[in-house]
C-alpha cells in the first residue's frame, strides 16, 4: 500500500524484495558513517522485524521509499517511537536512512516535508522531533530546510562515552 506521494517518492509497505536491498545499505559504510556501526544481515532482519512490529502497534512506522521514475527502492523514511532515556522521551521522531546512490538530489528534504505534512494532517501528531550525531551536518542540515528548530544537544545514553557520534543535536517542530 502507498501511504502518499511527492512529485519523485513513493511512500509504501515494505515488499518482501526490498530486505536484500536494505541488507545491502545497513553494510554501506558510507550510509552507516554516523551510525555506531554497519548492520550484519541478522541485526537488519531484525530491524525490518521491528519496523514492522511498530506498524502493527502504532499504525505509523518507517515507510520504504521507492523513486516514482523507475520504483526503485531507496531506504526508508519515516517515523519511529523514541522511547530510550531521555528528557524529551519518549517521543515522535521523524528518521530516514537512504541508499548512498540516493543521497545529494534533494531526495531526504523532499521527503521529509511530505512526511512531516502526513504526520500532523493524517496522523494527527502534534510535536514530531528528530535528532542526530552532532557531526552529521547534513542531516541537521535537513531538519533546517524542513523547517525543524533546533532545542538542544545531548549525549545519547546509547553510544558509549568518548564516542564522536555520542554528542546529539536535537529537532522539533509543531
Amino acid at each position: 500500500m502507498a501511504y502518499f506521494e511527492t512529485q519523485r517518492l513513493v511512500f509504501r509497505d515494505w515488499k518482501d524484495q526490498d530486505l536484500n536491498e536494505f541488507r545491502i545499505m545497513n553494510k554501506d559504510t558510507r550510509v552507516m558513517k554516523y551510525f555506531a556501526k554497519t548492520l550484519t544481515e541478522e541485526e537488519t532482519d531484525g530491524f525490518y522485524n521491528k519496523i514492522q512490529d511498530e506498524f502493527r502497534n502504532c499504525g505509523y512506522g518507517l515507510y520504504a521509499v521507492e523513486t516514482r521514475h523507475n520504483n526503485g527502492f531507496i531506504g526508508f523514511m519515516g517515523f519511529h517511537w523514541a522511547n530510550f532515556n531521555a528528557r524529551f522521551t519518549p517521543c515522535i521522531e521523524i528518521g530516514w536512512r537512504l541508499t548512498y546512490e540516493a543521497w545529494g538530489n534533494g531526495h531526504a528534504t523532499e521527503g521529509a516535508k511530505a512526511c512531516l505534512k502526513y504526520g500532523f494532517e493524517t496522523l494527527k501528531f502534534n510535536k514530531i522531533y528528530s535528532f542526530t550525531s552532532k557531526i552529521n551536518i547534513q542531516s541537521e542540515n535537513v531538519m533546517k530546510k524542513i523547517g525543524m528548530v533546533k532545542i538542544m544537544e545531548f549525549d545519547h545514553p546509547n553510544i558509549i562515552e568518548g564516542s564522536p557520534l555520542r554528542k546529539h543535536v536535537l529537532y522539533a517542530i509543531d
